[in-house]
C-alpha cells in the first residue's frame, strides 16, 4: 500500500509539473496577435497526420530521416509499456496486461526490438553530432544551452533504454529461478541473463530498481521536454493543424492599412472600430513586430515547435554565401525573448546578463529586432521560401521576418536605401525605375517595322 502511495505521489508530482510548465508556455504563446486561420477540419487533419505522425518531410533527407524514424516509433511503442507500469503502479499488480496473452508477447517481443533500434539510433546520431559534425548542427545559435541539450536527450534515452532492459532481464530471471512463466516474449533481455547474479534478493532489487528508473526518468524527461528543444514531440501536432493553408510565398496583409486603402477606393466604405482594452481606451498596435509580442500567436507557436535541426538554415542562400542570416536562429530567438519577457520553464531560463554579470539591458528596454536579431539579419533574407519548404513540422520563419521588416519600414523608415529608391520610384512613376510613365515606351520609338 505504501509502494502504491509513493507512486501515486510521483506520477502527480511529474504530471503536475510538466501541466505547470505547459499553462505558461500557453499563456506566452497567447500573448500574441490574432491570426484569422483559412482551410477545413479536413484538410487540417490531413496535414496534420502526413507532416507530424507520418514524418512527411523528413524524408528528403534519407539517412536522418531511418534514424529519427526508429526513434520516434520506438518511442511510441515503449509506451505500451510505460502504460502497464502506470498500472500496476497504482493498484499493486505486476505486468497486468500479460492478460492478453500472444498479443501481449507480440507487443513485449517489439518493444524490445525497438529498444534495440533506439541504441543504435541514439549512437549513431550522436556520432553525427559529435564527432563526424554535420554541418547544420553547427551555428552561433547552437552553442551553449542547445549544444548541451541536443545531447542530454540522447543520454536520456540511453539511460531509459538500460533501465527498461535491466527491469525486463531481472524479472525473467528470476521467474526462471523460482519456477515459474513470465508473460511476454522478451528477445534482448534474455540475451543479458547471464549477466546477472543468481540470488533471488538481488534480482528483485534490480527488477524493482529498473522499473522505478524506468517510470521516474520519463516523468524527468517530461518536465525536461518544455525546457527543450524535444518539446516539438508535443507542438509538432498543433503546429501542423495550424499550418497557413495558402501558396508558398504568399504574404499577409496589414489589415489597419487594408481598412484605409478601401476608404480611399470607396468613400462609403467605413472601417471597423478599432480594438479597445479592458477600460474601452483604444489600443494602438504596431505595424509590423518589434517585440516577441507583436507577432501572431502562430509565429510563437512556431518558435516553441522548432527542432533546431538547421534544415532551414543549411537551405538558406543567404547563409550559404556567407551573410549573418540564420532562419532557425530567428525561430530560436523569438522563443527566447518570449520566455524573458514573461514566462519561462523551470529548467531553462535566458540569460538577461551582459559580460560584467549585472543586466546591462533592462528586459523592458531590450527588444526582439535589433536586441535579438540585427537589422542585417533581416534584410539579407531573399524571401525565397527555401526554409519554410526545408522545415519538418511546417515552422514558417519567413512570416517573422517580414513583420520585422514591416516594422523597420512602417515605424521606423528603416529600410536600406535600395529599397526606399525603389519604393520613392514607385510613389512617383508607379513603377521600380526612374522614368515617367509618359517615357516608359519611348525605347520602341526606333524600332524597324515592316510597312504593310
Amino acid at each position: 500500500m505504501i509502494s502504491q502511495l509513493l507512486f501515486l505521489v510521483v506520477l502527480v508530482a511529474g504530471f503536475g509539473g510538466f501541466a505547470w510548465q505547459v499553462r505558461k508556455i500557453r499563456a506566452n504563446i497567447n500573448t500574441g496577435r490574432e491570426r484569422r486561420m483559412g482551410g477545413t477540419a479536413a484538410e487540417r487533419f490531413n496535414k496534420m497526420l502526413l507532416v507530424a505522425l507520418g514524418q512527411q518531410k523528413m524524408f528528403k533527407r534519407l539517412t536522418p530521416a531511418l534514424l529519427h524514424l526508429v526513434v520516434y516509433v520506438g518511442f511510441l511503442v515503449i509506451n505500451v509499456e510505460v502504460l502497464e507500469i502506470v498500472i500496476d503502479g497504482l493498484f499493486g499488480k505486476h505486468r497486468v496486461l500479460g492478460v492478453l496473452g500472444p498479443v501481449y508477447s507480440a507487443l513485449m517481443a517489439t518493444n524490445e526490438i525497438l529498444g534495440a533500434l533506439v541504441v543504435v539510433a541514439v549512437a549513431a546520431l550522436w556520432w553525427r553530432r559529435n564527432v563526424s559534425k554535420v554541418r547544420r548542427f553547427t551555428g552561433p545559435e547552437l552553442r551553449a544551452w542547445p549544444a548541451l541539450d541536443a545531447n542530454i536527450i540522447l543520454y536520456i534515452e540511453l539511460v531509459l533504454m538500460a533501465a527498461l532492459f535491466t527491469m525486463n532481464a531481472a524479472d525473467v530471471k528470476l521467474h526462471q529461478l523460482e519456477g515459474k512463466e513470465l508473460a511476454g516474449a522478451f528477445p534482448v533481455s534474455s540475451l543479458l541473463v547471464g549477466l546477472l547474479p543468481d540470488s533471488p534478493t538481488a534480482l528483485h532489487f534490480l527488477e524493482r530498481a529498473g522499473w522505478w528508473a524506468h517510470i521516474i526518468g520519463i516523468l524527468l524527461f517530461l518536465n525536461y521536454l518544455p525546457s527543450s528543444k524535444h518539446f516539438h514531440i508535443i507542438m509538432a501536432f498543433p503546429n501542423t493543424w495550424y499550418t497557413r493553408l495558402v501558396p508558398q510565398g504568399q504574404f499577409s496583409n496589414v489589415e489597419s492599412i487594408t481598412h484605409e486603402v478601401k476608404a480611399m477606393m470607396d468613400p462609403s466604405y467605413t472601417p471597423p472600430a478599432p480594438p479597445t482594452d479592458a477600460d474601452g481606451n483604444p489600443v494602438v498596435q504596431r505595424f509590423g513586430a518589434k517585440d516577441a509580442d507583436d507577432l501572431t500567436w502562430l509565429n510563437l507557436l512556431n518558435a516553441y515547435t522548432c527542432t533546431e535541426c538547421g534544415r532551414c538554415t543549411s537551405v538558406c542562400p543567404a547563409n550559404l554565401t556567407g551573410k549573418k542570416l540564420s532562419p532557425r536562429k530567428i525561430v530560436m530567438d523569438t522563443r527566447d525573448r518570449i520566455e524573458e519577457k514573461h514566462h519561462a520553464p523551470i529548467i531553462f531560463r535566458p540569460n538577461r546578463d551582459g559580460e560584467g554579470g549585472s543586466a546591462a539591458v533592462s528586459v523592458e528596454e531590450n527588444t526582439l529586432v535589433r536586441g535579438y536579431v540585427s537589422t542585417e539579419e533581416l534584410w539579407a533574407c531573399t524571401t525565397c521560401n527555401a526554409c519554410v519548404e526545408a522545415c519538418p513540422v511546417n515552422i514558417n520563419p519567413l512570416d517573422s521576418i517580414i513583420e520585422m521588416r514591416r516594422y523597420l519600414v512602417l515605424e521606423e523608415s528603416a529600410a536600406p536605401q535600395s529599397l526606399n529608391v525603389m519604393m520613392s520610384n514607385i510613389e512617383n512613376n508607379g513603377a521600380p525605375w526612374a522614368f515617367s510613365p509618359s517615357d516608359r515606351l519611348n525605347w520602341a520609338d526606333e524600332l524597324f517595322v515592316t510597312s504593310k
